[in-house]
């Protein structure tokens, strides 16, 4: 595999992983007096290690990381907010779980396609297990 292939793929990937922390740093402030609070902080974390862990490997590569998510994600995480309203705990975690399925693994899955090395494959796996992880915790809070 291309190492310029991989290096732009992973850069994408990259700025998916900051949009997520962008994302549940909103559902954060939106859950301040919520017990639900300290498992979305959880979860950006992860995000946030992540995104150190991609940006690692775009440099053993000879690349430079992203720093942000773009242009396209900043307009898309605006659009996000002024037109999908949730405020209860409840519409919080199903609209969590809806952009990690749909943003954080689907698409995600789809970018990687036979775009990176093996090595980087490998990483993104990793990561894209650990959301699906997030996925069903997230669900089983809506069962609890």
């Amino acid at each position: 595999m291309d190492k310029q292939q991989s290096i732009k793929t992973l850069n994408k990937f990259l700025q998916g992983l900051y949009m997520g922390d962008h994302s549940y740093g909103h559902f954060i402030k939106k859950l301040q007096d919520s017990p639900l609070k300290e498992s979305f902080i959880s979860i950006q974390q992860d995000q946030k290690k992540h995104a150190a862990r991609i940006s690692e490997r775009i440099q053993i590569l000879g690349g430079t990381p992203v720093t942000s998510e773009g242009v396209i994600g900043k307009v898309e995480g605006v659009i996000g907010n002024i037109f999908e309203k949730y405020n209860t705990d409840e519409e919080i975690v199903k609209h969590a779980i809806k952009g990690e399925n749909i943003y954080g693994i689907r698409m995600s899955e789809d970018l990687v396609r036979d775009k990176l090395d093996e090595e980087s494959l490998r990483l993104v796996q990793e990561i894209l297990d650990q959301d699906r992880e997030h996925v069903d915790y997230l669900k089983s809070l809506l069962h609890s």
